[in-house]
């Protein structure tokens, strides 16, 4: 069924979706793959509904309180997605996805540098000497939390990995004044968030189109 799900969002098969949904048992994987659908949609607070109501019937499954963290930080609420990062941090300190979205949190309330004292921590808890290296989203949220550092040498592999790659590298470029290079990324960009059709804007504007 999680297939299916996947294959039909690709394809923007609203129909096919619709059916899916008809389709859905009241199982965990199943509230699962409705919940994951919705976040892949950007329809956070749908998201977080589904997540709330399985952590109530579900207390041991302390992972869910990731995606629910998740889902309030693309909605803007860092307090609370801190808050609820808490919970699982309390239980798995070195987890790096909780610990990468605690930094982005503090990235957004406060700045850079604050952010990279969180994962900062995270390297001196782990064995690993490349952990920064090995692992895509801390290379790319690195460069995002340092204002573009290495941003030519990081962001651009990483486009069609992590979906936040080609925004950041949008802005590092019209940062420098290089408008065409901006454009070239951005005209064909299918926007579904907010901050997506500002910056789609901006450039269309600055390029004078």
């Amino acid at each position: 069924m999680r297939l299916l799900f996947q294959l039909a969002q690709k394809l923007g098969d609203e129909n096919e979706i619709m059916n899916l949904h008809a389709r859905l048992s009241s199982s965990i994987e199943d509230q699962l793959c409705m919940a994951a659908l919705h976040y892949l949609r950007s329809h956070f607070e749908e998201a977080t509904e589904i997540y709330k109501k399985l952590l109530i019937e579900n207390k041991d499954f302390h992972a869910i309180n990731i995606y629910v963290a998740l889902c309030y930080y693309k909605m803007d609420y860092y307090d609370v997605s801190l808050e609820i990062l808490a919970v699982y941090l309390s239980l798995y300190p070195d987890s790096i996805v909780s610990v990468n979205l605690k930094a982005c949190n503090h990235y957004q309330l406060y700045n850079g540098k604050a952010a990279e004292v969180e994962l900062k921590q995270l390297q001196n808890a782990t064995t690993s000497g490349s952990l920064f290296e090995d692992n895509d989203l801390l290379r790319h949220n690195l460069v995002v939390f340092r204002g573009g550092e290495n941003a030519l040498q990081v962001l651009p592999p990483l486009i069609d990995v992590i979906p936040e790659a080609r925004l950041n590298l949008v802005i590092y470029y019209l940062k420098n004044d290089e408008v065409d290079e901006a454009y070239a990324l951005i005209k064909d960009m299918e926007c579904v968030l907010p901050k997506e059709y500002i910056l789609k804007a901006v450039v269309h504007a600055v390029i004078g189109q």
